[in-house]
């Protein structure tokens, strides 16, 4: 269990001002804690996206989350570096892409190719697919994962060497049974 504090203090600088104020006693689990932070993460993806889609439309929206999804892979790939010790190459990169997706609870098989040559990625249960069909969306997922899959899977190959490649061989948004993804070099 987690406690979560019982007071919340701050001060204000430079007013002079401070505050304490007693909140309830409550416990979280490590697993609340990491699927509230979770929810929170995939709601504000969408949230952001479906905002800018109203004002400016969907091919704007998608533009401008494709230009986050080409940053992100970069902090989400240096921190679980940091966390794991790992460096470059193919090894760290499946060691780090297969604990990323676990963390963000896709349903995945993920396999060495003989010889060293890179590793495949089996994905048949894709939350970010799932969401879009659940909102009634499910007519732009296709757009959406050929764009933000690329972008976001060639940014973590990337990130562990400049001679390792990403292939999308077939999509769960396109109406194939799985993602398929391979890296190698």
């Amino acid at each position: 269990m987690m406690p979560i504090r019982d007071t919340i203090a701050g001060t204000y600088p430079g007013t002079g001002y401070s505050h304490r104020k007693a909140v309830a006693m409550v416990e979280l689990t490590r697993e609340q804690v990491a699927d509230y932070l979770y929810r929170c993460y995939t709601a504000v993806d969408g949230l952001w996206c479906m905002k800018v889609e109203e004002k400016y439309g969907f091919d704007v929206a998608l533009d401008i989350d494709n230009e986050v999804w080409k940053v992100f892979p970069k902090i989400q790939a240096r921190k679980l570096k940091e966390l794991t010790g790992l460096g470059n190459g193919l090894e760290a990169l499946y060691d780090c892409l297969t604990i990323k997706m676990t963390l963000e609870k896709y349903s995945f098989k993920a396999e060495k190719l003989e010889n060293g040559g890179g590793f495949r990625i089996t994905i048949d249960g894709c939350h970010w697919h799932n969401i879009m069909v659940g909102s009634g969306r499910e007519h732009l997922s296709a757009r959406v994962g050929s764009t933000i899959c690329a972008t976001e899977f060639s940014g973590w190959a990337a990130e562990f060497g400049d001679d390792i490649r990403f292939e999308q061989v077939c999509r769960l948004c396109e109406g194939a049974p799985t993602c398929v993804v391979q890296f190698s070099k």
